[in-house]
């Protein structure tokens, strides 16, 4: 498992953000969905895994790209596509015509700042 992290940091940071991002949404949201969400002890306890896969995404993000800058860039885009994906599943709300355009900027974000080539063109 160890080795399987090592050499895939990327895919595994980008699967511990969305994982995060996903159980952030509930944390956050789902009181406005479900009784049970408003419970302190969900509260409280969910907490704790969001902050160690956010804690891990990030550390692997900057062990991959050697710099921050690229992973707050993609840490957004994560962050924006999964609220508005989760927030038209379960809340109901679609997105505006405005709202469209930033989650396929938030795309546009992540496959910038994933992406190698760019970079390679200085």
């Amino acid at each position: 498992m160890k080795s399987f992290i090592a050499n895939n940091k990327l895919l595994v940071a980008l699967l511990f953000s969305i994982t995060g991002n996903i159980i952030a949404w509930f944390h956050m949201n789902a009181q406005f969905r479900w009784d049970w969400a408003k419970s302190q002890w969900w509260i409280i306890f969910a907490g704790i895994p969001i902050s160690y896969l956010f804690y891990y995404s990030t550390r692997m993000f900057y062990d991959h790209f050697g710099q921050y800058w690229t992973v707050r860039p993609i840490g957004f885009g994560v962050a924006t596509l999964t609220f508005g994906i989760l927030t038209a599943v379960f809340l109901k709300e679609l997105p505006s015509f405005k709202i469209w355009i930033s989650l396929i900027l938030a795309v546009v974000i992540i496959l910038l700042n994933v992406s190698n080539t760019i970079d390679k063109v200085n």
